[in-house]
Parts: structure tokens; C-alpha cells; sequence
């Protein structure tokens, strides 16, 4: 495979399963230096010794990213694993506790926006600037789906995604003529640890799709790291649809 990405430092965010950890793997066989974050140390510390067995530079960072100051720690420790920069952020990590409106307690409501809203925008904050000054960067946010159209009991999740939609286009505008380009991928139902606690439901969404079939981390991986690559120079501030086809029916 293309080494295409040496010399490169990527942060993912959530990089220690799922789509992130696709993501990762993904971006370490092609010469990056990957950088994951994420809660679990120790399922940080497998991911590592996996993408370094497999040949790749890696390295973890514990982060909560429900607390400001864990995200611009992030930011600073990935600058300092990577040398004094970062050329790729792939804003990934989020969480969804899906339910009815009337039933989702403060906390929860609260931790949606703050791990899928703020803790993008203060990455972008600490990090667009510096690739800014560099002249070239990427930065690739993870949305969903239900970002485009409503479904009972993803109110808080949908919304938070539609922001980080908003946000993707504004930043296009704001780095983009620096050099930075701005990207999200916009992801259907796919098999990961998270979602498996969605059951059966999450065959039945997949069912809506034309595809009729639930997504895998690679495949979504996939658009990622294309968004990131010099293969997509010229996209910018577009989101890419990964969902079996839902958004075009």
C-alpha cells in the first residue's frame, strides 16, 4: 500500500474501537503516525501494540473529552507526539444515548454536545491554526445520518451531529484559504461496539437503506481516510455520505 501518509501525524479521536480504530489502522498502513485517544487506557494500550504489530507508529492518550481541559490536553500531547505537529484530525469520538425528549435527563443531554460539539471545536481551535501557518492540513468530522432528517428518540443526537455539520462548512471557510481542508463523512448503520447495544434495531434501520444492510468500520474508514489523503485535494467542505444510500431516498 501507498505510503502516502509518512511523515504525517494524525490525531483520531475514539480511536480505540469501532470506526476510529478502522480509521487508525487504516492511516498507520499508509505512514502516518497515529495518535488515538480515548477513555480506556487499557483498551487504548491493545490498540497500540495492535497498529504497531502491524507495522505502524502509534501512540494513546487518555482523554475525557466531556472536560475542556482533558480535550486541549489532547491537543497539546498530540503536538508533542508528533513532533510539534499535527496534519491530520479526524474528530470521530462521540457518544449517542438515544430516548424519548421528555425522558433524557440533564446529564446526558449535556454530555452529547459536550463530547460531540465542544470537544471538536476546541480541537479545531487549538490545532487549524497551527496547520493553518503550515499552509496544508486536513480535518475530517464524523457525523450521521439522522443529521438530515428527524427519528424519534435521536433528538439530541441528530442535533448535535447537524451541528458538527454547520460547524464543517464553517470551517471550510475559515481555514480553507490557508491551505486547510475541512471535511466530514456522514455515516449510516454500522456493526461497531457501540451500536451493539441497539439490537435488532440496528438491522431494521439498516433496512430502510437501498442497500439494506448494516456498514462496516472499514468501510466507513474508507471515506475517511480518502477525505484526508492528497487523492482528495480539491474536496472541501463537503460531507460524504456513507450509509447504504438512506440520504438519497
Amino acid at each position: 500500500m501507498t505510503q502516502d501518509f509518512a511523515g504525517r501525524t494524525a490525531l483520531v479521536t475514539g480511536g480505540n474501537s469501532g470506526i476510529g480504530r478502522a480509521v487508525a489502522g487504516q492511516l498507520a498502513r499508509r505512514g502516518a503516525h497515529v495518535v488515538i485517544s480515548g477513555r480506556d487506557a487499557a483498551r487504548g494500550a491493545k490498540a497500540v501494540e495492535e497498529l504497531r504489530a502491524e507495522g505502524g507508529t502509534a501512540d494513546f492518550v487518555a482523554a475525557d473529552l466531556t472536560d475542556l481541559a482533558d480535550v486541549r490536553s489532547l491537543a497539546k500531547q498530540a503536538l508533542e507526539l508528533g513532533g510539534g505537529h499535527v496534519d491530520v484530525l479526524v474528530n470521530n469520538a462521540g457518544i449517542f444515548p438515544f430516548g424519548p425528549t421528555a425522558e433524557t435527563v440533564e446529564s446526558d443531554f449535556e454530555a452529547v454536545f459536550a463530547v460531540n460539539v465542544r470537544a471538536p471545536f476546541y480541537l479545531v481551535a487549538e490545532l487549524a491554526p497551527l496547520m493553518a501557518a503550515r499552509g496544508a492540513g486536513s480535518i475530517v468530522n464524523v457525523t450521521t445520518m439522522v443529521a438530515y432528517f428527524g427519528m424519534a428518540g435521536m433528538a439530541a443526537y441528530g442535533a448535535s451531529k447537524a451541528a458538527v455539520e454547520l460547524l464543517t462548512r464553517s470551517w471550510a471557510a475559515e481555514f480553507g484559504p490557508a491551505g486547510v481542508r475541512v471535511n466530514a463523512v456522514s455515516p449510516g448503520p454500522t456493526r461497531t461496539e457501540g451500536t451493539a447495544v441497539m439490537g435488532d434495531g440496528l438491522p431494521n434501520l439498516a433496512a430502510t437503506t437501498p442497500l439494506q444492510r448494516v456498514g462496516m468500520p472499514d468501510e466507513v474508514a474508507a471515506g475517511i481516510v480518502f477525505l484526508a489523503s492528497d487523492e482528495a485535494s480539491l474536496v472541501h467542505g463537503a460531507t460524504l455520505p456513507i450509509d447504504g444510500g438512506r440520504l438519497a431516498v
